[in-house]
């Protein structure tokens, strides 16, 4: 990692989405097993019996506490603190001063102690978090903070193992486990449980649109706990989920993972001035505009408007309270159309120039995916996370389209660059095409819409 801002980087290439559409940022890997039997039926596990998720080495981890710190997360967040407590999490949310998505992450609050509140997920927002903790505390703040990176960028264990146990039969496993009924806990609460003799505690949600906990303790006690869930989940088909399968979790759980962070306008000058550039990510996809702004989403255009509380005021209140009252867009599954899917597959076995290669079980090659969406040939929304789901059998992708656009309208998803990036992950060689795709509720399971979140 070179010690360039992106500052420094924006300035030397002379454009953001230049920067980005050929910045040579590696493919997203996962640092666990890629299969531990095969990813299909790793992926049918979650939906039709249950399954473990090894969640310990990929996500990056910010620790944090002090007096200060709850009013600090106040002025950059439109999440509401009233509420929040140990034993209580939340999907942390920060926009831009006109009200753009900067990131999200989860915020565990397990205790009033050192290090007690926890942001984990991907970096984007932990290092917007980070720069203004670091800001908060040189002013003479009381707030505190130590970053863990993944096990991809970190030497030694990482503090906390994490697997998450969810699907139909995961209760079944946890009854086993508990020798008993399962607890009643709330959506996005923490409780404390003992497994083979381990403290763990549990947080309540599920990743993939079914319902689990996430469970967490110390590094040390990850494999004791792991047995014995394994020990319990056998009569129930139990399957550990590697990091092929894992990857397209998200498109069932309705979960945008990486949308482009709005730090490119004049209000996050010093930001980019203190970020390294090379955490800046890249952009894939057939979207192309000069204009930054045309990539970036609000919390609404991907259904975190939940997320919104306008009880105290933040970076970025105004512009989204105006949002509020209108949003432009909302998040659908796009459901791709299986002749064009199979057309694009096709076009890597025959003669000429193949349309962009499609991965399975994912189809990302940049780590902000970017698709544009069209309609009539008007563009009206964008297309991120895109893969096939075996349960289901179809290739869908998640995204942001215009209100005037109805469940069940068909859409046309425009596949491969055009012009075609220098970055190395992109298929020098290939042709832009367009895929139909039939607009469909987000989360696309009717249990994942209404049931997984009853107790929320």
């Amino acid at each position: 990692m070179t010690s360039e801002t992106l500052a420094q980087a924006i300035e030397r290439v002379g454009s953001p989405v230049e920067l980005l559409r050929n910045q040579d940022w590696p493919s997203i890997t996962f640092p666990i097993q890629a299969e531990f039997t095969n990813w299909r039926d790793e992926q049918r596990a979650w939906s039709q019996s249950v399954a473990i998720m090894d969640q310990s080495h990929h996500m990056t981890q910010l620790f944090l506490h002090g007096a200060d710190l709850i009013p600090l997360l106040e002025t950059i967040s439109p999440n509401t603190f009233r509420t929040f407590r140990p034993g209580v999490a939340k999907q942390l949310i920060s926009v831009n001063e006109d009200g753009f998505l900067i990131g999200d992450g989860i915020l565990f609050y397990n205790s009033d102690g050192p290090e007690g509140i926890v942001l984990i997920g991907h970096h984007i927002l932990i290092d917007w978090v980070r720069f203004n903790v670091e800001k908060a505390a040189s002013a003479g703040k009381d707030v505190h903070q130590r970053l863990e990176a993944n096990s991809n960028m970190r030497e030694g264990d990482p503090t906390f193992f994490r697997y998450e146990l969810q699907g139909p039969r995961a209760d079944d496993v946890m009854e086993k486990l508990f020798g008993g009924p399962v607890p009643e806990v709330k959506f996005f609460h923490i409780a404390d449980f003992e497994i083979a003799g381990k403290k763990v505690k549990a947080l309540r949600h599920g990743m993939a649109g079914q319902p689990g906990f996430e469970f967490y303790g110390a590094y040390a006690d990850g494999p004791a706990v792991l047995e014995a869930m394994l020990e319990a989940g056998d009569e129930f088909d139990v399957r550990r989920v590697g990091a092929k399968a894992y990857s397209s979790s998200p498109l069932e759980s309705g979960w945008v993972p990486t949308p482009l962070p709005a730090i490119f306008d004049d209000d996050l000058a010093e930001y980019r001035e203190w970020l390294p550039a090379a955490r800046a990510g890249s952009i894939g996809g057939s979207l192309y505009s000069a204009d930054i702004r045309d990539y970036y989403v609000t919390p609404f255009d991907i259904g975190l408007g939940r997320s919104v509380r306008f009880d105290h005021d933040f970076h970025g209140r105004a512009a989204l309270e105006r949002i509020a009252e209108n949003p432009p867009r909302r998040k659908v599954t796009l459901l791709w159309n299986s002749e064009d899917v199979a057309s694009v597959v096709r076009s890597q076995i025959e003669p000429g120039t193949p349309a962009k290669f499609l991965d399975f079980p994912k189809a990302r090659y940049g780590f902000y995916q970017m698709d544009t969406v069209e309609q009539g040939g008007a563009q009206i929304g964008i297309s991120t996370d895109a893969g096939y789901i075996a349960c289901d059998q179809l290739y869908m992708s998640l995204a942001t389209v215009d209100e005037s656009i109805a469940d069940g309208d068909v859409v046309d998803v425009v596949w491969g660059e055009d012009p075609i990036s220098q970055k190395p992950q992109v298929d020098a060689h290939h042709r832009q095409v367009r895929i139909r795709a039939t607009v469909a509720p987000a989360p696309y399971h009717d249990y994942a819409r209404t049931a997984y979140r009853q107790n929320s």
